[in-house]
């Protein structure tokens, strides 16, 4: 009798904690709109680095690679990772695409986000600069 009242407890606390092992994985939430003082509210990183698009992927398909993807880090989320699709206050839609290197990057409309390698939270060094531009929160 006395290992049966110890074993319930552990019994009880294993049921209760079973949904949260069989759920669903939470979206993640990898940007978010921030103001600024220099562009207004653009999106950016959880950690506020500006986010940018370039140009030459207005076709929705990765090109940024190798010492391109050097100086323009894409924004990637884990492999299976259910992105937000949307950002509070923000137009548009958050998706994902599988990179030539099989990483997954974050798109905002369709197209891949990047950061800049030179930016902080308080420098944007590169907008409208070979065709890559901050974008901005509408």
């Amino acid at each position: 009798m006395r290992r049966f009242s110890l074993i319930l407890p552990v019994l009880a606390v294993a049921v209760a904690l079973l949904p949260q092992a069989f759920a669903a994985p939470r979206d993640a939430q990898p940007v978010v709109k921030w103001k600024t003082a220099q562009f207004g509210s653009i999106l950016t990183t959880t950690g506020h680095l500006a986010l940018y698009t370039w140009n030459a992927e207005k076709d929705r398909r990765v090109h940024c690679t190798g010492a391109c993807a050097k100086a323009w880090p894409p924004l990637t989320v884990a492999k299976h990772t259910m992105v937000a699709r949307h950002v509070a206050g923000v137009m548009g839609t958050l998706g994902t695409i599988l990179r030539p290197d099989g990483r997954t990057q974050v798109t905002y409309n369709g197209r891949p986000l990047y950061t800049y390698h030179g930016d902080t939270v308080a420098k944007i060094l590169c907008n409208g600069v070979d065709g890559w531009f901050v974008v901005r929160a509408r």
